[in-house]
């Protein structure tokens, strides 16, 4: 543990080397977080490793051998089995996780929370535990929750588009080099056929993802549904954060060949009329939302806001009770780092009130 400051809190990373953690430790500084101890830990793979901070090198502690006590709030981003036995034995020990994992969102004693939608979901923390939504989940909430508030959401079609950082380095790692095959290879070739190019074997996404899109992410459920865990994820979580146990929802989630930010076509019904004039009044006045002509991934890509355009009435549903929009959020940033680390701030501030 190394102190960084006389007053704050005492904070741990779990997952620090890896994609996100990188993130979140570079958030953490940017935000000037109210830290006073802070430590590094991660798996016996990677423990050892120096990480600088704000000219603090800090030695990242195997989290099997590490010494629990005295952290105030543990940051998770090390995967769901990593969290499902590592959150309760931080809890144990006296700290707050927040945990980037789909392990514990659908818990009942455990809150799921997007900083700008739901945080009085975070006055009581049962088990000590609070979950960090999907990304997908993370990047539509700032934009419906206000449209929900006005309008009363009752219907929702969501078809996302996510990039391959999602699926971690190795989603990256397979597109780049399938890419860096198919040009070398001469990609124009793939107007005339897909299988003009010589691509690697898949090592992370289903099926080749350079210049392609790959309708399938996670694994199919086992409830006859034929969806997958991450269709559903989306469905389930946005019905837990909008407090709308009922809300109709059908999410086809779907790979592209995007380094970063993920994407979202979205069908939204509701109880009352509203146009597309009336949802950017809304919406201009949302925390964490910009509003722009043609919302992309390149835009969103290293920047907090979740963009959203396209607005207009859905042709689908009768009256003006319909609305059909695009919305590009940063998965790596917003997605998962910034909401863990703006959790955090909600848990020190309700929480550790005293220490600040």
């Amino acid at each position: 543990m190394v102190q960084i400051n006389e007053r704050g809190v005492n904070v741990a990373v779990l997952g620090a080397t890896g994609q996100v953690g990188m993130v979140m430790r570079r958030v953490l500084d940017e935000r000037d977080f109210p830290v006073k101890d802070l430590r590094f830990l991660a798996s016996a793979h990677s423990a050892g490793q120096v990480l600088n901070w704000r000219g603090h090198d800090i030695t990242v502690e195997d989290v099997a051998t590490a010494d629990l006590s005295g952290i105030d709030i543990a940051i998770f981003s090390a995967g769901g089995g990593t969290s499902k036995v590592w959150a309760p034995k931080f809890a144990e020990a006296g700290a707050y996780v927040i945990d980037n994992s789909s392990q514990w969102r659908m818990h009942d004693d455990v809150p799921l929370v997007v900083a700008e939608v739901n945080p009085d979901d975070l006055d009581e923390i049962p088990s000590g535990i609070v979950a960090n939504p999907n990304c997908t989940t993370m990047a539509i909430m700032p934009v419906l929750k206000p449209l929900s508030d006005a309008f009363g959401l009752k219907r929702l079609i969501v078809s996302s588009y996510q990039a391959v950082s999602g699926a971690g380095r190795a989603g990256v790692e397979q597109l780049m080099n399938e890419a860096k095959a198919a040009v070398e290879q001469g990609a124009d070739k793939l107007v005339f056929g897909g299988d003009a190019i010589d691509f690697p074997e898949p090592t992370k996404v289903a099926r080749t993802i350079a210049f392609n899109e790959v309708p399938f992410i996670g694994d199919i459920v086992d409830d006859g549904s034929e969806e997958t865990d991450e269709e559903q994820k989306l469905r389930n979580e946005s019905r837990k954060i909008l407090h709308l146990p009922d809300l109709k929802a059908s999410c086809t989630c779907v790979r592209v060949g995007v380094f970063t930010s993920h994407g979202m076509s979205v069908n939204a019904e509701f109880e009352q009329d509203v146009t597309p004039d009336q949802a950017r009044e809304v919406l201009e006045q949302a925390d964490a939302v910009e509003l722009v002509d043609i919302p992309t991934a390149q835009l969103a890509a290293g920047k907090t806001p979740s963009f959203v355009g396209r607005i207009r009435q859905d042709q689908a549903v009768d009256g003006n009770k319909g609305l059909a929009f695009f919305v590009t959020n940063d998965n790596l940033r917003k997605g998962a780092a910034l909401n863990a680390v703006e959790l955090a701030e909600i848990v020190a501030n309700k929480h550790f009130a005293d220490q600040l």
